[in-house]
């Protein structure tokens, strides 16, 4: 059966999967968002459901003001071990630091989290055969652990980092396979250089042999579709095969190649030659050995109908109960404003990431006596906003230090539609300075017609530009007092 890689498109970068029976989990990296470190479900690992956040109440996340955009949290580890989910994994902020969280159901609740102090991002948690339990991190280092009490028993001792001069040795993964176990790291920055590679012991801590074929995957130097393969993670697919699940994104435009939706989750097969994985060819359409399911189409529209909000929804660093509700007036959104914009990094905003090349976005807004609307947010100081308020429409592009209003138009009181459409650079019309794609923002009125008031350049808005390690994320947003909002609409274009 034939399925479209990424497996789960947008933002979900660092992904960590587990098997519990028929059942797979996964998890990714939330960065300055909250809630933090989506959980996916899936039964073929291929069609995967977010089914909540790990770290989805106030008390078990933290990120000041002071947090840096792509700071927050970083690559989970994923493990069930001895009927109990654990995950470990790293919140970089002021005040931060590692954590371990439980869960007997992946849906939740999670636990409050156990620290684990003096250990490096990207943390790993494996047991061997007598209960000790391995915690490897980005170094690559390795601590032996009481994870029910973060407390570090023996370590830290340096394990393998690598090729020879290999940039940020990171992302380990340790497992035990038949009579070795395994050390999976990345390598070579999380940017085009990016790869995986991996080494063997009989012990958990050592001494590793390197594979003689590292590194076992990597596009670094080719002209693929995909880019920045890296930061994998093992699992045994539905009819026994060994499958990887790693980051990677799809950049597009010209030169140098903007990505603009994140880092993504991506399915590669991975066969065993001479006691090695050797992973298969990574690309946009690919086969799998056992049957798959066509994926039911999502839902376009979220009407606001349900007390609380779909785990899909992100805000930027918190969202106090006083920020939103569904019930102020029923069936809509209801945000009340933090900071007078999204320049601001207590501004009130719940948006969804942008997961597809090409969508539209749309909602039914009432500023009533307010100020707010729609926006595509890469970071404090990169993002596009339509707001409305005071009469008016404006449309804004924060890039950098320069914050540009490009239009504004009048408008009468009341309910008004805003629309975003992002349009993807045409294929085979390749030009060395053509941009990823453009964003198209204005009014939509009530019998569909598009009136655009601003034709930007999406450039501005990839990491190739701002920087980090996120994508964008489009969503609704106040600036002044109370803004509703009756529904939002996100549809993928092609």
């Amino acid at each position: 059966m034939t399925f479209t890689n990424p497996v789960i498109a947008g933002m979900h970068p660092d992904p960590s999967v587990c098997r519990v029976g028929d059942d797979y989990y996964l998890a990714c990296s939330s960065f300055e968002y909250f809630p933090g470190v989506p959980i996916f479900h899936s039964r073929d690992l291929v069609n995967w459901e977010q089914i909540g956040n790990a770290l989805d109440r106030p008390g078990q996340l933290a990120m000041p003001p002071g947090t840096p955009s792509s700071g927050g949290v970083y690559a989970p580890t994923l493990r069930h071990h001895d009927g109990r989910f654990w995950l470990i994994t790293t919140n970089v902020a002021p005040g931060g630091g590692s954590m371990i969280l439980t869960a007997d159901d992946a849906r939740g609740p999670w636990s409050d989290p156990i620290p684990v102090p003096g250990i490096g991002i990207d943390p790993d948690l494996a047991w061997d055969d007598d209960g000790n339990c391995w915690c490897t991190y980005a170094g690559i280092s390795q601590i032996r652990l009481d994870p029910t009490s973060g407390r570090t028993l023996d370590g830290p001792h340096r394990l393998w980092s690598g090729g020879p001069h290999a940039q940020a040795p990171e992302a380990p993964h340790l497992y035990r396979i038949g009579d070795h176990w395994y050390l999976l790291i990345a390598e070579g920055g999380t940017e085009r250089g990016h790869a995986v590679s991996i080494a063997r012991a009989t012990s958990p801590n050592g001494p590793f042999e390197p594979c003689p074929a590292n590194p076992i995957l990597t596009h670094r130097g080719s002209n693929r579709p995909i880019q920045n393969t890296g930061h994998a993670d093992l699992v045994q697919g539905p009819d026994g095969s060994w499958w990887m699940v790693l980051l990677a994104v799809r950049p597009g435009g010209g030169t140098p190649g903007w990505h603009v939706l994140g880092r993504e989750t991506f399915l590669v097969p991975v066969t065993w030659t001479d006691g090695w994985p050797v992973p298969g060819d990574l690309t946009l359409e690919m086969t799998a050995p056992w049957p798959v399911k066509p994926p039911a189409p999502p839902r376009a529209r979220d009407d606001f109908d349900d007390a609380e909000l779909h785990p899909r929804w992100i805000s930027v660093r918190s969202r106090p109960a006083g920020s939103w509700s569904t019930t102020d007036r029923p069936g809509w959104l209801a945000l009340h404003a933090r900071g007078p914009s999204l320049d601001n990094p207590g501004v009130t905003f719940i948006g969804r990431r942008q997961q597809h090349p090409s969508c539209r976005v749309r909602v039914l807004l009432d500023p009533g006596a307010g100020r707010g609307g729609l926006a595509v947010r890469l970071d404090e100081r990169h993002h596009y906003e339509l707001e409305a308020g005071d009469g008016i429409v404006r449309v804004t592009a924060r890039l950098g230090s320069v914050l540009h209003t490009a239009t504004t138009r009048p408008l009468p009181a009341g309910p008004v539609r805003l629309r975003i459409d992002v349009i993807a650079a045409a294929e085979g019309h390749w030009h060395p300075t053509q941009g990823p794609d453009e964003l198209n923002l204005g009014i939509e009125t009530p019998d569909g017609t598009f009136q655009t008031l601003a034709q930007l350049d999406g450039r501005y808005l990839s990491t190739e530009v701002a920087g980090g390690f996120t994508g964008r994320v489009i969503g609704m947003f106040a600036t002044t007092g109370t803004v509703l909002f009756d529904w939002f609409d996100y549809e993928p274009i092609r």
